[in-house]
């Protein structure tokens, strides 16, 4: 997950709060400062009297020569490494990301951090933004914090629903509203996931909870941020899970709530290509998938030919990472 830190040395307290509002991962400050920046807001401070100390858990390192990326890779290992380029070209970042090092690039501007974000294709993970700009601060932490990023989603044609009984389903209830077209990737198989749609749609008996998506059984996985995925009875407040919408745009929110409870469960199976997928989600005319057209589906009334929107990759995953080994699932 990409973090940005803000340089606030010396002290600025409308940066300060800028920083805050937008999501900042930390606020670097002058030495005595910390609980300046507590009483404005909870966020993790770097000086000397606060959460990470410059020097013990942070090393600020101006790179001057290849020669120093040995080093580096050193600390890096054992640190949080923030990295001055002098005059910021981007060789230095490629090399050291080639070199598996986890470096926090200093930049200046927004353009300087979406550069570093994207050496290489797979960029830093971590960026110091100096600058004593609220506004260039506000456009960097909302603009890349919350940056979408794009999958490419697939049609699963509906084979069977069947109805299996009692089980244990997950309700995701984010800290975001969603639209239409807009939900969760869930299923049984972590290479073969259903768009399951939020609840957006409103009928007589149950009002609309477009902060909600009714994900499925306990057992199914759904995708996190980092291309990961985790299973939907791992998940509790304050994690982030992905949001995706129909065009296969992808952005992050922050959990608020799960709710488990014992219901009705259906077996939907499909088709993507050769292959055979399914996912169990609750029975109730409430829970929707989506069509190509980003249309909600319910489940109760799906029929065979149907077709939905679905994720699918080849390989496996262990501990929730991709892994390049054949699984089987069934």
């Amino acid at each position: 997950m990409r973090k940005i830190w803000v340089k606030a040395d010396p002290w600025d307290k409308e940066l300060v709060l800028t920083a805050l509002e937008c999501g900042a991962d930390g606020i670097m400050v002058p030495d005595g400062c910390s609980d300046k920046v507590k009483e404005l807001g909870r966020i993790t401070t770097l000086c000397a009297d606060g959460d990470l100390v410059p020097g013990k858990d942070v090393e600020l390192f101006t790179i001057t020569s290849g020669a120093d990326e040995a080093a580096i890779c050193r600390l890096a290992s054992q640190k949080l490494v923030i990295l001055e380029c002098t005059d910021w070209t981007i060789i230095p970042l490629e090399n050291l990301i080639a070199k598996g090092a986890d470096v926090a690039a200093l930049v200046r501007s927004f353009d300087e951090a979406q550069l570093a974000f994207g050496i290489l294709e797979k960029g830093v993970k971590q960026v110091m933004l100096d600058t004593r700009d609220p506004m260039e601060l506000k456009k960097t932490l909302e603009l890349l914090k919350g940056e979408t990023r794009t999958l490419s989603l697939v049609e699963a044609e509906i084979i069977e629903v069947k109805n299996i009984g009692m089980g244990d389903r997950v309700c995701v209830d984010t800290c975001q509203n969603m639209k239409k077209g807009e939900g969760m990737l869930v299923g049984n198989s972590s290479s073969a996931l259903f768009l399951v749609h939020a609840e957006t749609v409103s009928n007589p008996y149950v009002a609309q909870r477009p902060f909600r998506v009714n994900a499925g059984a306990v057992h199914a996985y759904t995708r996190v941020p980092g291309g990961r995925t985790r299973y939907l009875s791992e998940i509790e407040a304050g994690d982030e899970v992905e949001i995706i919408g129909h065009d296969g745009t992808a952005t992050s929110a922050v959990v608020g709530r799960i709710k488990i409870e014992k219901r009705p469960m259906l077996l939907i199976t499909a088709r993507i290509g050769e292959k055979g997928v399914a996912t169990i989600v609750q029975n109730a005319e409430t829970i929707r998938l989506t069509s190509p057209e980003g249309e909600p589906l319910s489940v109760v009334a799906l029929s065979p030919g149907d077709r939905v929107m679905a994720y699918h990759e080849e390989g496996g995953r262990h501990f929730g990472h991709k892994v390049d080994e054949t699984i089987t699932e069934k």
